[in-house]
C-alpha cells in the first residue's frame, strides 16, 4: 500500500554523517558529493529481508559504477543483543559478499534515529542537493528475485540521473525492525 510523501519524508536534506566503515576509514556525506546521487540504506548482517536482497544491492552498486551515483550501507542494530551485526561480523560479511559499497557501523544508533530508520533494509535516495527523492523498497518481490516484475529503486535512480522526478506510487521497504540499544 503506498505511503504519503510526508510518511517517508521525501523533500528532506540529508542528515551529515561520519561513520567507520568496513575498510577501517571513516566516511562522511561529503565523502559523496562529486556523486549527482545518493543512496543511503540502513542495513545489517542478521535479518533475513536483508539477505534476500544483498546481493541485489550488490548489483545495483555494479551497475551504476559508471554512473555518477554512490551507494552506502548503514548499520545501526545493537549488537549486544545481536552480536552477527557486530563491526567483526560486518567486516566478514562484506568480504565474503563481495561488497564494492561502503559498509558503515553506525554504533551509537545516532544515525538511524536521526534519519528516522525503522528498518532493515530502509531505502534513502537523494539527489544531487541531497534532498529526498525516494525511499521504498528495491523491488516487488524481497524473498525471490526471480518473481521480480518491477525493480522501483533501479527506476528511481534512473529518473533522477535523467533530471526527472520520481512519478510512480513508491512503496515502502519492509524487513525486520532496527534492533535499538535497551
Amino acid at each position: 500500500m503506498p505511503v504519503s510523501p510526508e510518511e517517508l519524508r521525501i523533500g528532506t536534506k540529508a542528515i551529515p554523517f561520519k561513520l567507520k566503515g568496513v575498510d577501517d576509514k571513516y566516511y562522511s556525506l561529503d565523502d559523496f558529493k562529486d556523486k549527482k546521487i545518493l543512496c543511503i540504506i540502513f542495513s545489517c548482517n542478521h535479518c533475513p529481508y536483508v539477505q534476500a536482497v544483498e546481493d541485489r544491492i550488490n548489483q545495483i552498486a555494479k551497475d551504476y559504477t559508471n554512473k555518477s551515483f554512490a551507494l552506502v550501507c548503514i548499520n545501526p542494530n545493537d549488537e549486544k543483543q545481536y552480536p552477527e551485526d557486530s563491526f567483526e561480523e560486518m567486516k566478514k560479511r562484506a568480504k565474503n559478499k563481495g561488497f564494492v559499497f561502503p559498509y558503515l557501523r553506525d554504533e551509537t544508533q545516532e544515525i538511524a534515529r536521526a534519519y528516522d530508520a525503522v528498518c532493515t533494509p530502509d531505502i534513502y535516495l537523494y539527489d544531487e542537493n541531497r534532498i529526498l527523492k525516494y525511499r521504498g523498497r528495491i523491488d516487488d518481490s524481497w524473498k525471490d528475485e526471480t518473481k521480480v516484475t518491477r525493480r522501483e529503486l533501479s527506476m528511481a535512480i534512473d529518473r533522477l540521473l535523467e533530471g526527472e522526478e520520481i512519478d510512480f506510487d513508491t512503496v515502502p521497504s519492509m524487513g525486520c525492525s532496527i534492533k535499538w540499544v535497551q
